[in-house]
């Protein structure tokens, strides 16, 4: 298993694509991807050098099998609606655990949570959390687009409360949009290192490009998940005047 860093206190804006793709969960989960999908996504991030691939539950034996400790794999669970028993979000993500999975990006109930029930948010995040051993890493996705800024506060302070290691803007998926300058920096100042928190910020949903990345960044962000990373890298290489690097991106 890949050794898994702390968040930043202080997020430094990287200058460079090393120190940009040291943030990046590559990720690949539409439901039309292929085992030969999957391979290509991790010899991408192995080349890119981000931190991660984050893979639907189904690959993450191969995911580790390819990647072969060159960096780590993440995966999901309750994904997309988070409309899970938590007894059953507990299951996927155990197994996910036993496919040594390191970090596991699970879906909170986000209609329970637009109710302003988060003690019932902080006990399926908690029964997620007992199924996931302290040295994997446990991020909660909150679906900021669709909560309002108090209810985005009360289900990362759940998130907290329940031991979780990262709170997570979007599964990308939902109709409601995906991360946001205002909710990564809201997420940062209520449980993050800007309002003197313990946990990391991962910023999901919608970043295609350098300028929006990097302002995530600013706002908080310890973590980026990305699909179009190829892309977003060759913004230092377009702002610089150089050739950019060919992109691998096929999804």
């Amino acid at each position: 298993m890949t050794a898994q860093p702390e968040a930043p206190r202080t997020p430094a804006v990287p200058n460079d694509r090393a120190a940009l793709a040291a943030y990046v969960d590559h990720t690949l989960l539409k439901p039309e991807a292929t085992a030969a999908d999957i391979a290509t996504l991790v010899e991408e991030g192995a080349a890119l050098g981000v931190f991660s691939v984050c893979v639907s539950p189904s690959f993450v034996s191969l995911a580790v099998e390819v990647a072969a400790g060159r960096l780590a794999v993440a995966t999901v669970c309750g994904f997309p609606s988070g409309k899970h028993m938590g007894d059953v979000k507990a299951f996927e993500a155990a197994r996910a655990v036993s496919d040594d999975a390191d970090e596991i990006d699970m879906v909170i109930d986000v209609g329970i949570a637009r109710t302003g029930r988060f003690d019932a948010v902080e006990a399926d995040i908690a029964a997620v959390r007992a199924a996931v051993p302290n040295d994997r890493v446990l991020k909660v996705i909150i679906e900021s687009a669709a909560l309002t800024d108090e209810q985005i506060v009360g289900a990362c302070k759940a998130a907290q409360a329940a031991g979780a290691d990262f709170v997570k803007t979007s599964t990308g998926f939902h109709p409601a949009g995906g991360a946001s300058v205002h909710a990564v920096s809201l997420m940062a100042r209520t449980v993050g290192a800007a309002g003197g928190g313990r946990l990391g910020v991962k910023a999901s949903g919608g970043i295609r490009d350098l300028d929006a990345a990097l302002s995530m960044i600013e706002a908080g962000a310890t973590r980026l998940g990305l699909s179009s990373t190829a892309s977003v890298l060759n913004g230092f290489d377009r702002n610089a005047g150089e050739p950019p690097t060919p992109s691998t991106d096929t999804y």
